[in-house]
């Protein structure tokens, strides 16, 4: 008698028929996808070579020692080249003369 009311309901109900198995997906597949996510960040984890993790933790560059080192540049003479795009010839640019470059290639 139960099990008759409830098809009843499930036929009648468009919420319980569409909406709760949709709501099951989706709460289920994200505890899903926390879990398989997780085994992939717990394979992952690699441990350095000792070596390497002390050179990296003495080896910090800060922005303050860059700025230091570029500080004292001139920039005065610097000149804009730009690059060549994949249909231009990258010899005619870059700040070459064409006509030496045809007197190399003859």
């Amino acid at each position: 008698m139960f099990v008759l009311s409830v098809r009843r309901a499930l036929k009648k109900s468009k919420t319980l028929r569409y909406g709760v198995p949709m709501m099951v997906l989706i709460v289920g597949g994200s505890f899903g996808l926390r879990e398989f996510s997780q085994i992939r960040y717990d394979a992952v984890k690699v441990k350095l070579d000792p070596e390497f993790e002390e050179k990296l933790k003495r080896n910090t560059v800060s922005l303050e020692s860059e700025y230091e080192k570029i500080k004292d540049s001139a920039f005065d003479d610097w000149k804009n080249i730009r690059g060549p795009r994949p249909w231009e010839d990258p010899d005619l640019l870059q700040g070459r003369n064409p006509e030496t470059l045809k007197s190399k290639q003859a």
